[in-house]
């Protein structure tokens, strides 16, 4: 029978314990005091093995001798299950686990995404061809364990290498195990090993190799991804940056996918551009877009629909449906708007120095009326977040100017230069009818808190008097 070891690790406030990353560390040395096996299956305490199969599967990658001299690791799909019938927070992140993986197997492999992964264990020892020797040879990838687990040497090894201090002027996080300085520490960590020389494999079997908890609750949602946003730029602005580090190491196109995610939090500048200044524009009657008549109003048209119809037939394609299409795109903005932004906005006051960061862990426990409520497919605004703040704004200012344009039409004013920002108010507003709804017509926990709807009230109100000062000298 296996060994169940259960391991504390010692932290103290003077001496970093860098997260995830640092837990995995000594994880990676107490079991090489013990047995220092060469597989390493590396799981989230919230995930279960769905399939006995798996380590087979694995195993036939990182035994196979065409592969293993430059396999660091086998890595699984991330598949939650519990999650709603329509996937309400996108949760399933069907792009990210599943899609994104399989087109990088196709050039060095998926990246290392925290989660159903077995690794070499060689592999946290410098490249396929050059190892990195640890401090001491108890630890290193050929090390032969012959006490027995229970003795009282191995144990007095396993408590020193497992202490808050022992990583002090070592190699451990830098050269050594899994890396440091990113709060994304496992897609760091992959890209890290790549760079060295290292390839992976995507398992993506039809049964599910492993099971996992999503979060229940919209702010659940947007404190994890403001934690990936922000570790995404300490490496996109590290010295291992994938445009230039990753791009020469890898080549173009692995740097490129890489970059893909680390800037991916940069997306909230467009997005928050679309979200107001179309709008605000037309509740002064100023056009921003071609007008109807204009053959660059066919180019628009075009891009839109082309972009929009493109990205539904790949969610359908990955066995999607419609309606949790409609909700992983109603997500898009909604990160965009709140998680990314704050994510930036984080990661730049830390490097200017006024504030800080740590890994904000998402929260799994459920209550009932939450988890009704969940099954019904409603939005959970309880917990008070200044992320919402910004959601809540844009809804409001999209709301009055759809509500504006369409008297004007009403009234029989020409709008046609004004089309396309009604439609984009529109469109924002079909969008964002739960949060309408959490505003007005719910009594539950799950409603927007009153404070949050009173101050973006008020922050609508500033943003449309900005903006009403320049154009009204402008009249």
């Amino acid at each position: 029978m296996p060994n169940l070891i259960y391991v504390s690790r010692e932290k103290i406030k003077t001496s970093p314990h860098n997260f995830k990353a640092g837990a995995l560390n000594v994880m990676l040395r107490v079991s090489a005091t013990m047995t220092n096996a060469p597989i390493i299956l590396n799981l989230d305490c919230d995930m279960y093995s769905n399939d006995p199969r798996t380590p087979l599967r694995a195993l036939c990658y990182l035994l196979d001798p065409k592969l293993k001299s430059n396999l660091a690791y086998v890595q699984f799909p991330q598949i939650f299950h519990g999650i709603n019938k329509n996937d309400t927070y996108s949760c399933e992140s069907k792009r990210e686990f599943c899609c994104n993986l399989l087109g990088l197997d196709g050039m060095l492999g998926p990246n290392y995404v925290g989660t159903g992964c077995f690794f070499n264990r060689r592999a946290f020892f410098g490249g396929p061809s050059t190892i990195v020797p640890p401090e001491i040879p108890e630890l290193g990838p050929d090390s032969v364990v012959d006490k027995s687990i229970q003795s009282q040497s191995v144990l007095d090894l396993a408590h020193m290498v497992a202490g808050c201090n022992y990583e002090y002027k070592t190699k451990w996080g830098y050269e050594v195990g899994f890396r440091y300085g990113s709060l994304i520490e496992d897609f760091f960590t992959g890209y890290r090993l790549q760079c060295e020389g290292w390839r992976s494999i995507f398992c993506s079997p039809k049964r599910a190799a492993f099971l996992g908890d999503a979060p229940i609750s919209l702010v659940d949602v947007l404190k994890q991804l403001q934690r990936w946003s922000i570790g995404g730029l300490q490496v996109a602005f590290s010295s291992f940056s994938p445009l230039s580090f990753g791009t020469r190491y890898l080549g173009p196109l692995m740097g490129l996918a890489y970059a893909h995610y680390c800037f991916w939090p940069t997306w909230f500048i467009p997005l928050t551009l679309y979200a107001f200044l179309p709008q605000l524009c037309l509740l002064h009657g100023l056009s921003i877009f071609p007008k109807l008549s204009e053959p660059s109003f066919i180019l628009y048209v075009f891009l839109v629909l082309g972009a929009y119809g493109q990205d539904l037939l790949e969610f359908l394609i990955g066995e999607g449906t419609l309606q949790k299409w409609w909700n992983d795109q109603r997500m898009w903005m909604i990160k965009g708007l709140s998680a990314f932004g704050y994510g930036c906005l984080e990661f730049f006051l830390k490097c200017l120095g006024i504030s800080t960061y740590g890994f904000g862990l998402t929260s799994k426990v459920i209550d009932d009326e939450q988890s009704k409520r969940y099954g019904q497919g409603m939005f959970e605004f309880g917990a008070s977040s200044n992320m919402f703040v910004p959601l809540i704004t844009a809804a409001i200012i999209n709301l009055v100017s759809f509500l504006m344009g369409f008297l004007q039409v009403l009234r029989g004013s020409k709008m046609e230069g004004l089309f396309l920002q009604m439609f984009l108010a529109g469109f924002v507003v079909l969008n964002a009818l739960p949060i309408y709804e959490a505003m007005v017509l719910r009594n539950d926990k799950g409603r927007i808190p009153f404070k949050t709807t009173a101050t973006s009230t008020c922050l609508a109100l500033a943003l449309y008097g900005l903006v009403s000062l320049p154009l009204g000298n402008r009249n």
